[in-house]
């Protein structure tokens, strides 16, 4: 199973997400890193962890509320070695990050409503669904999480509630996924507290997983994440 660290970026910097309260998402702090700066945290994640792959949440953007696009175009062009994986919610992608070959989308279902779907097939198979979940049940537009045709090989399941907490992930809908849907390559979000978490999660079939708390706090080692990946 590999692990993919996420960055939640909010006003030109990196907060830290929890339960899915965005309002009150604070700048990060971290054991790993001396500062919320997206260059900072992109070059410990790099350095410390060894990691080629980084999902960056655009919270502006997903909440419409302005976007981070040019400061993530700086990213993307200053780290040319590293595939990032986007959410930058609805509309569709800003022009100036598709022209990145290190760029990869991630459509959230929150961002989208039946209406608009149609518009994920200009994508083809490339991007990554976010199959998102609120404490209350599906999030946005409730035909992508029937209408298998729009699916891509990669499917993110998101459980918000379960964002930097304590609950741990939501191992009974991942389960439920991974037999449902046993060609699909499924992705776990949320709630992943330690490595004990990550082993189940890789016991169940789970092919990724989102972290971004435990990473920060010490409680998933660079060793931890070498000796899961060697398995």
């Amino acid at each position: 199973m590999q692990i993919i660290p996420v960055i939640d970026l909010k006003n030109g910097i990196v907060v830290h997400a929890k339960l899915g309260n965005r309002d009150d998402y604070a700048p990060l702090k971290s054991d790993i890193c001396a500062s919320s700066d997206i260059f900072d945290v992109i070059n410990a994640f790099s350095s410390l962890f060894g990691f080629s792959i980084i999902y960056i949440a655009d919270l502006n953007a997903i909440t419409r509320l302005g976007n981070n696009a040019s400061l993530l175009d700086d990213v993307l062009t200053a780290f040319p070695h590293l595939l990032f994986w986007v959410d930058s919610g609805y509309p569709l992608c800003d022009a100036s990050l598709q022209k990145h070959k290190n760029f990869f989308p991630v459509l959230g279902s929150e961002s989208f409503q039946d209406e608009n779907t149609a518009e994920i097939e200009q994508f083809g198979n490339r991007f990554i669904l976010s199959l998102d979940y609120s404490a209350t049940g599906e999030m946005g537009a409730k035909t992508l999480f029937s209408k298998q045709e729009l699916w891509p090989e990669s499917i993110i399941i998101m459980s918000l509630p379960r964002v930097g907490s304590k609950l741990g992930p939501d191992f009974d809908s991942l389960t439920a996924y991974r037999k449902r849907y046993p060609q699909q390559k499924i992705i776990a979000a949320g709630g992943i507290r330690d490595n004990e978490d990550l082993i189940k999660l890789a016991h169940i079939g789970t092919y990724q997983a989102l972290v971004a708390t435990a990473l920060h706090n010490g409680k998933i080692s660079p060793d931890d994440i070498a000796r899961l990946q060697k398995k």
